[in-house]
């Protein structure tokens, strides 16, 4: 197999074929002399260009105005662009210059080379374009382009930079566009004894800031960031029960309003009732009730519309032909799984049908539009969780009372935390396909590019 440098456009063609293969490689100055097929430990096909590369005269050029000299010529290999499955590279002796007036030295430059890596400015495009596309993980892109993995890392690493950070990667960058609503959350690092935190444009779902730790320090740095300028702009903020992000919105931009959704709301008080009638069940010895409890915490959260589409999904899913004499349209109807697991449980369980009750209220609460109706609500349910004398529906009650003013926002602002709560999503997910990432700072980029990725 043989190749010739077009003059036209430096790249390199076949010229056992009728029919030239140009390469997109623009080897610029590189003569092929003679390709010989390899093997390499991994089993694949390697070609490997061996030739020469050409000194420009003004190269030769020393600062001091003398005529520099080869020096040695150590060979130097180069991987390029795959051919189809096979791997490719370039074999030639890189030149040393030395001047023999002033004694200084230098290599020859290589112009397709790229910086940092023994790889051309092809395979280095072509890999970062592989990487952008969000769909692979490093190790398949290190598959399909033949290089290392922590080779891979480090240009995915430097490629999110020039995107996402100024200062060679030290600050990200300020958001371009004005956000009217923002959305922060924790997420765990690692193995969970550690944590990050990041705000979002809740409109658009990008992430602005990330850091790690979930104090009020991120809130402080994030204003500082961004500038108070832009802050002002921003309405009302997303959250959880969090106090310190609370606090430090209130305490820094006081026009700010952070607004509590029913997710997070719900989830403190049926998970700790769940938890304690199951502790009770057994106590008491109804081992077969205590069990039925197990893996319920998706039930028990669900608005009973959530459950009934879940059970109409389910169905639909075994319905192969509508008109099929197998399913008829009472199977299609009936009550299946979700919904008659959690009526069964409301039945056998009267504080989880008081929880029901208290979650359904809730529920109507949260889907109006007027503060002082919604406020009514709210109040109405803090008399029954009073009333019930349990202590978690107490404790309940008092975290109603003490993010009041929060909760009833929502009729105002409607906004939630479901969409930060999808990127938690996405960042588990990263985090599973990546085998963990113990390189925090290129992990923040990955998720800033997880967010931007639809």
């Amino acid at each position: 197999m043989d190749y010739i440098r077009t003059e036209a456009d430096g790249q390199l063609a076949l010229t056992q074929s009728k029919e030239y293969l140009v390469l997109p490689s623009c080897l610029y100055g590189f003569h092929n002399n003679e390709t010989t097929v390899e093997t390499a430990k991994s089993g694949r096909i390697i070609y490997c260009h061996k030739g020469t590369l050409d000194i420009p005269e003004e190269e030769r050029i020393c600062s001091c105005g003398q005529r520099m000299h080869i020096n040695s010529h150590p060979d130097i290999y180069i991987r390029h662009l795959c051919i189809g499955g096979n791997l490719s590279g370039l074999l030639f002796p890189h030149n040393q210059l030395r001047c023999p007036r002033c004694g200084a030295t230098k290599s020859q430059f290589i112009s397709f080379k790229t910086d940092g890596h023994l790889i051309t400015d092809a395979l280095h495009q072509y890999t970062c374009d592989l990487l952008a596309r969000g769909t692979y993980t490093n190790k398949q892109v290190a598959e399909i382009t033949g290089l290392g993995k922590n080779t891979v890392k480090e240009i995915d690493k430097k490629r999110l930079q020039s995107i996402y950070t100024t200062d060679n990667g030290k600050k990200l960058i300020k958001p371009e566009k004005q956000a009217k609503y923002l959305g922060i959350d924790e997420f765990k690092l690692h193995n969970g004894r550690r944590y990050a935190t990041h705000i979002i444009d809740l409109e658009s779902g990008h992430v602005l800031w990330i850091q790690n730790g979930k104090s009020k320090q991120v809130v402080y740095d994030f204003i500082e960031h961004v500038g108070m300028e832009w802050m002002s702009g921003v309405e009302a903020v997303a959250c959880d029960m969090n106090s310190d992000f609370q606090e430090a919105f209130e305490e820094k931009c006081y026009w700010i309003q952070p607004v509590f959704d029913y997710f997070h709301i719900v989830k403190n008080v049926v998970s700790e009732v769940r938890k304690d009638e199951q502790r009770r069940l057994y106590e008491e010895g109804n081992i077969e009730a205590a069990r039925a409890l197990k893996k319920t915490r998706y039930i028990l959260m669900s608005k009973r519309s959530t459950l009934q589409k879940k059970d109409e999904d389910a169905v639909s899913e075994r319905v192969i032909h509508k008109g099929s004499p197998l399913f008829k349209t009472e199977d299609i109807k009936r009550k299946s799984g979700y919904e008659a697991k959690y009526d069964a449980l409301l039945q056998e369980n009267k504080l989880l049908f008081t929880l029901d009750l208290v979650k359904e209220k809730l529920s109507a609460a949260y889907a109006m539009t007027d503060e002082a109706k919604m406020a009514d609500a709210i109040i109405d349910i803090m008399d029954i969780c009073k009333a019930t004398g349990n202590k978690h529906l107490l404790w309940f009650g008092k975290l109603l009372d003490n993010h009041f003013v929060g909760i009833i926002a929502h009729a105002t602002f409607k906004i939630s935390s479901g969409k930060i709560e999808g990127i938690n999503q996405k960042i588990k997910t990263l985090r599973r396909h990546g085998y963990g990432y113990p390189d925090d700072e290129y992990f923040f980029l990955k998720i800033c590019q997880e967010s931007v990725i639809t």
